[in-house]
């Protein structure tokens, strides 16, 4: 029997890239699994309605999720004796090399959590640059884990439908940028601004759409300056809370996707404009690089303003470019949720 650990996802109020993640994985284990959630209270695993989860030792727990022992009382004396084997998979280090600009619940979790998931039997990485960070947090912990982790791909098909071939003509009409994802520093979209602000001044006609939820910790001043753009400046749009099928009509409409962040653990969004036939510009990272390499992309240094200017003027109007783009991005084979679980379930077997 595989459990699956849904403590956060049931409670969760948003759709965070973690818990679409933790969702879509869910939807494709299917049958294969049961979902279970901690109870604080019983300091155990429940099927819900009091029920405790039977484990037998050969079964699995698998967990997607963050936790500490002060979010889930108890959880550390479950971990240190087991009922079952342990499961699971991670995602990024930010809170420990990011603190500064991280929520500051995460940074107090953080390293606590990846020192718990060094008990875990069986555990994935998002990408080979998390389970390097994972690794070396590891080693100057002094913490030596059950198994070395192993990568796991993501899914692109976050819409579960099936790739888009767009017209090579399209989009028509005024250019846009798209910016996907949750409006923080990290994300960086401040540093977008002052990149846009240039190429209006210098004469560029094009659009600037952001999407993404605000993190209420970090998030106002970024609102603020938004809010003052758009006020001056009618071809920058924010949409706080756009759902699928304005999402769908942004990608749509965009001739490229941008991701000037500074920190990432896979880069998700990036793989699913990919997904959308959407030519991308994002930063230099080696974790976004993982994914960008392969075609489709173009790459700007960090924080690179003049960098940053010439690349978007270039995916924006060199035809030639921007064709080859998109070309690479629909071409490309990519990888879906399906195949995600897949390895997953190979992983977790029970026999």
């Amino acid at each position: 029997m595989i459990y699956y650990d849904t403590t956060k996802m049931g409670a969760a109020k948003h759709r965070s890239g973690l818990m679409r993640l933790s969702s879509r994985i869910r939807e494709e284990l299917g049958s294969l699994v049961t979902e279970v959630a901690w109870d604080g209270g019983a300091k155990a695993f429940g099927l819900g309605k009091g029920e405790r989860v039977p484990f037998a030792s050969g079964d699995w727990l698998f967990s997607v999720e963050q936790f500490s022992e002060a979010e889930r009382p108890g959880f550390r004396a479950f971990l240190a004796n087991p009922p079952c084997r342990l499961a699971a998979m991670f995602h990024d280090a930010i809170p420990v090399r990011w603190p500064h600009i991280t929520w500051p619940q995460s940074v107090q979790r953080h390293p606590e959590y990846m020192k718990m998931l060094a008990a875990f039997e069986r555990t994935w990485a998002i990408s080979d640059a998390t389970r390097r960070d994972f690794t070396e947090f590891w080693r100057w912990q002094g913490v030596t884990p059950k198994s070395a982790p192993a990568v796991i791909e993501l899914g692109a098909d976050f819409d579960r439908g099936n790739r888009v071939q767009r017209d090579p003509l399209l989009p028509r009409g005024r250019p846009a940028l798209l910016c996907v994802g949750i409006v923080e520093p990290r994300k960086n979209q401040t540093f977008l601004f002052d990149v846009a602000e240039e190429l209006w001044r210098g004469g560029l006609d094009f659009e600037l759409h952001v999407v993404g939820r605000v993190n209420p910790h970090f998030g106002p001043p970024i609102v603020a300056r938004m809010k003052a753009l758009q006020r001056r400046e009618p071809r920058f749009q924010f949409h706080a809370a756009a759902g699928d099928r304005e999402l769908a009509r942004l990608y749509a409409g965009a001739s490229a996707v941008v991701f000037p962040t500074i920190a990432e653990g896979c880069g998700l969004p990036l793989l699913e404009a990919l997904w959308r036939g959407v030519p991308c510009v994002c930063s230099d990272l080696p974790v976004l690089r993982e994914n960008a390499d392969a075609g489709g992309c173009l790459i700007a240094a960090v924080n690179d303003a003049a960098d940053w200017r010439a690349k978007l003027r270039t995916v924006l109007t060199d035809r030639d470019v921007a064709l080859r783009l998109q070309r690479e991005a629909m071409a490309r084979p990519l990888p879906r949720w399906a195949d995600t679980a897949r390895t997953l379930s190979a992983g977790l077997r029970t026999d």
